[in-house]
């Protein structure tokens, strides 16, 4: 009986989940309605799984942006193929961005319902109805006595909440919607309050004079009905032209590279590998692996870097395929954490490229398997705690510190007053409420029907279609994502290579990982966590990680990888591992959970590290089949662990343990470490993959590591700043150098050992003007003089200032004033922009000039301004403040109180258990070694950090198996020196070297 219910995935408007509506159908003893979001299918998926035995029919409310309070019509698809209509028309409006029409246009399948009034009944197709609102039963009373078209009507009462105060929950949502305070909202913006479902009986008395309503609603919604199998695959079936052909080709494929990188000879290799095809046959996972491989072939003929992680580097097919780089014989990968005869989805298949290459790899997806086939995986961004408080703030009109301090310690203000106390309460409901829809970080879906017959498609700034759906909706409809993911690492990687031979003329092989496991430099590096700028293990966090570890081997670093992961570190087993690391090096033993669990995992002390470890503790521990661990390990998503399915198999989990007879501490220890960790942690093929780029990169750091900085400045995007890459090359004994008009190129380049900062870094030069620089030096020769430079490239004034400022014409020796005047009196005389040839090669004579006078703090300050920071040890910035120690003291000083001055490099603020804020700073002293603090939630409550810059710390230094940190005291923000300061400093406070 109702064609128009929301639920919030009507984005800041519908305030019901999917659960909460099928609960208030069976509330109000109706059997059958229509799902209709605003102009999207996000929810139906979601719908069809729990529904039970509601009946649903799926449609959309059609709403055009600029009035997005007035429903157009709503569109019900009749069927399958009425719903990929419905979707294709859809996709064509949100693609194109064009308004709908008033008028639906006539798609096939589909029922059409307008508004009372929208249209003339007379007007109307077969296929169209009026809605009758109950608001409007008089006037359509008035209106069916005129016109005798009784079976053309509709109840159309909209469903958008459950209860009034659902309704201020609306209220909110359509605030943030329009970006402003609650009380400038007008009815005409907002849904009325009646939008409530009610019972049945109480519909059926308020209908009794207008049976026809009831029975044309009736009609309508039966005569609308989608038949999906949810978890039946709807994956592109075959990539030759038939199943058969499939299986040849991957068993060819697959046997070519399993001669080559096994011996073939080896049975129990050959068992290993005719179990795995076998059970990808059985499965029909064929074409899964093929698309795979095609996809790699492709990459191959375009010189495309890749890495082949994820679940399916536990596959012996997928490393012979060379779809992965990990042999999983070699690393005792657990193949049933990938693929077991149990589990109904593949493996997934997690391929890494350069940023500057995944667009064309998505290009060549859509051209290789057909645009109606493929589209990008879509997410929902959710409203998160800090997140809603931030704008519930600005809703109820709170001035920005009030936002600021609630947003950071909740529950310290929340009873400030009334208003916070209504802010905290909302933003709890609110909590976790779809916002909108956005993309995977790169989850692909290629189907064998249009993929049309299952969503509709959005089309971002990005220019690829998107899916209404999740990939948990992907997962349940049987859709299978590739994850195409694009990274910094390789493209520094293929940076660096390239660099080296220009600057050294060596040609480096990057694929050696037996060699580099032994290398001594890269050895050295990870024991002391100097790895700033190595793909994944440059965080401080991960610095210090490896540090403690004392890593210096391989499977220590495929370790570090997974068991940084957020969960592990929270719950306590990061520290576990850690303890018990050392313990066995120095053969000593520990109390463990259990013998089953040391047994289990041994590799790791009996610690859960990796993804499958939790479906080898379920199945061998708990007795819990491999599909039932399986479900449990993707249960720890968050969002499936309110499932029956999941809460039924948590449930058999304590019910094994007991009848196992283990004790209760026991099971409830190991469920905690299930629980807290799985859903961040990694699978370990996919860490090993990490490690192996991981040590690529720590070869070039270790052994070209100016050329491997400059890689990783060119490529943005890693850990740190542009300045902290910068500083790092210098400590490795790189002199850096400001841009240079016949030096730079548009990227930072090296020669030798001297950097040219690229002019890419310059804020406000023009990318037109800053590629054409280096083409014009290349075409006619380096650039004589500041009037040469003019003549020959079209260089507005403001863009002329620019470069001199930043020092960019310091050949000609002149002072930057100097230069200023000089380009005021070309401009002033009106000479040309346009750049041409001249007979005579020759230079204006200087004009006199008064006696102008800078120092080098105002070149440093220009510098900051225009590059974001200086050039000069910043240190030189700051007047003498007095303190105790240097970072290279801190060894000496283990439990005693120490004070520096550091420079902030970066801070990260984090949460304890019970919500308040504190601090993990990372700095550098007046000599460029880096040093770490830890700020504690009394501590960074009262010593904030006040932005960048240079911060006096007191506090007592702190000693975990060898690394130092602060656990600060007292801090306080020093500032820097006046813009016209005098000083010299370039000569007084050279940066020590790192070796």
């Amino acid at each position: 009986m109702y064609i128009n219910c929301h639920t919030y995935y009507s984005f800041q408007y519908g305030t019901l989940s999917v659960e909460e509506l099928v609960q208030e159908a069976r509330r109000c003893g109706v059997q059958r309605l229509a799902l209709t979001e605003i102009n999207n299918t996000a929810s139906y998926i979601e719908m069809l799984r729990t529904k039970g035995n509601l009946e649903v029919a799926v449609g959309v409310d059609v709403r055009n942006e600029a009035a997005p309070q007035e429903c157009l019509y709503i569109m019900l698809a009749k069927n399958n193929k009425g719903f990929e209509c419905l979707n294709r028309f859809l996709s064509y409006h949100l693609a194109s961005g064009k308004p709908f029409a008033p008028r639906a246009p006539e798609v096939q399948h589909t029922a059409v319902i307008y508004p009372l009034g929208r249209c003339e009944p007379e007007t109307l197709r077969p296929n169209e109805y009026i809605g009758v609102g109950l608001h409007q039963l008089n006037a359509y009373q008035r209106l069916a006595a005129r016109r005798q078209m009784p079976g053309r009507f509709v109840l159309w009462h909209p469903v958008t909440f459950a209860s009034l105060h659902h309704h201020t929950l609306h209220r909110l949502l359509r605030a943030m919607h329009h970006n402003t305070v609650i009380s400038k909202l007008t009815p005409q913006l907002l849904a009325r309050p009646n939008q409530i479902m009610l019972p049945m009986e109480e519909l059926r008395k308020r209908l009794a004079d207008f049976p026809e309503l009831i029975r044309n609603t009736e009609a309508l919604l039966e005569s609308c009905a989608l038949a999906f199998e949810l978890g039946t695959d709807k994956n592109k079936k075959h990539v030759t032209g038939s199943t058969a052909s499939d299986w040849d080709m991957l068993v060819t494929l697959a046997w070519e590279g399993f001669q080559q990188r096994y011996d073939a000879a080896n049975p129990t290799l050959r068992e290993r590998f005719q179990r795995e095809l076998s059970i990808i046959r059985q499965k029909n996972f064929c074409a899964y692996y093929l698309i795979a491989h095609d996809l790699i072939a492709f990459a191959r003929s375009r010189n495309f870097e890749y890495v082949g992680r994820g679940s399916g580097a536990n596959s012996m097919v997928a490393y012979c395929l060379g779809i992965t780089g990990v042999d999983p014989v070699e690393l005792d990968l657990y193949f049933e954490r990938f693929l077991n005869p149990e589990r109904s989805s593949p493996p997934d298949f997690d391929i890494d490229f350069s940023w500057k290459h995944r667009d064309a790899v998505y290009e060549y997806l859509f051209s290789r398997y057909g645009k109606d086939h493929v589209c990008l995986l879509g997410t929902h961004v959710t409203y998160q705690s800090r997140a809603v408080l931030r704008e519930l703030g600005k809703v109820f009109g709170l001035p920005k510190n009030e936002i600021d301090a609630l947003v950071h310690e909740p529950e310290r203000y929340r009873h400030n007053d009334h208003i916070t106390e209504l802010i905290c309460r909302y933003a709890e409901r609110i909590h976790n409420f779809p916002s909108g829809l956005s993309i995977h970080a790169g989850g692909v879906l290629i189907t064998e029907l249009p993929i049309y017959a299952y969503t509709a498609t959005s089309v971002p700034p990005k220019g690829l279609p998107v899916s209404h759906f999740d990939m948990h909706g992907a997962e349940d409809m049987g859709i299978y994502k590739f994850d195409i993911l694009s990274q910094r690492g390789l493209g520094h990687i293929r940076d660096s290579i390239r660099i080296i031979k220009q600057n050294r003329n060596i040609d480096v092989n990057i694929n050696r990982l037996s060699e580099f496991k032994n290398d001594e430099k890269i050895k050295q590096l990870l024991r002391t966590g100097r790895t700033m700028g190595c793909f994944y293990v440059e965080s401080p966090a991960m610095r210090m990680l490896l540090a403690r570890l004392q890593c210096e081997d391989y499977l220590t670093l495929v370790a570090a990888s997974s068991i940084i992961r957020p969960g592990v570190a929270r719950s306590g087993m990061m520290r576990t591992y850690i303890e018990r690391f050392h313990a066995v090096r120095n053969g000593k033993t520990y109390a463990s959970i259990h013998p089953m669990m040391d047994e289990l995992l041994r590799e790791t002390y009996g610690v859960m590290v990796y993804q499958e470890d939790v479906i080898k503790v379920a199945h061998y521990f708990a007795g819990l089949t491999l599909a039932e661990a399986d479900v449990l390990r993707r249960g720890m998503s968050g969002k499936y662990r309110s499932r029956e399915e999941f809460q039924r198999i948590k449930d058999k989990f304590f019910s094994n343990c007991r009848q196992r007879g283990y004790a209760e501490p026991v099971i409830e220890r190991v469920w905690y470490e299930i629980e807290s960790f799985s859903g961040y942690s990694f699978a370990k093929g996919h860490s090993a993959s990490y490690a192996v780029e991981s040590y690529q990169s720590l070869y070039l750091k270790a052994h070209y590591p100016l050329e491997f900085m400059v890689a990783v400045i060119n490529n943005f995007g890693g850990f740190y700043k542009t300045e902290f890459y910068l500083h790092e090359a210098r400590m490795l004994g790189a002199q850096v150098e400001a841009p240079c008009i016949n030096h730079s190129q548009y990227q930072t380049i090296i020669a030798g050992t001297t950097i040219y900062l690229g002019f890419v870094h310059i804020k406000g030069l023009e990318t037109r003007l800053a590629q054409h620089i280096a083409e014009e030096r290349q075409h006619s020769g380096w650039f004589k003089s500041l009037n040469d430079f003019l003549k020959r490239v079209d260089a507005p004034l403001e863009q002329t200032r620019l470069l001199i400022r930043i020092g960019a014409f310091r050949f000609t020796g002149k002072s930057r004033q100097q230069l200023l005047w000089e380009a005021l009196l070309y401009f002033s005389q009106g000479r040309t922009r346009t750049p041409a040839p001249e007979l005579f090669d020759t230079e204006p004579a200087d004009c006199p000039l008064p006696a102008l006078e800078r120092n080098a703090v105002e070149d440093a300050f220009d510098e900051i301004e225009l590059l974001g920071f200086p050039l000069c040890n910043p240190f030189a910035l700051v007047s003498p403040v007095q303190v105790t120690h240097l970072a290279k003291d801190l060894p000496g000083n283990a439990g005693k109180k120490v004070c520096l001055l550091g420079y902030v490099v970066t801070v990260k603020t984090t949460y304890t258990v019970k919500g308040e804020g504190m601090y993990f700073g990372t700095f550098y002293d007046k000599e460029g070694q880096v040093f770490d603090t830890v700020h504690f939630p009394d501590v960074a409550r009262t010593y904030p950090f006040r932005g960048r810059g240079f911060y006096r710390i007191t506090g007592k230094v702190a000693e975990d198996f060898g690394v130092y940190t602060i656990e600060v005291q007292h801090m306080e923000k020093i500032p820097m020196l006046n813009k016209h300061t005098e000083t010299h400093f370039v000569e007084d406070m050279p940066f020590a070297s790192a070796d």
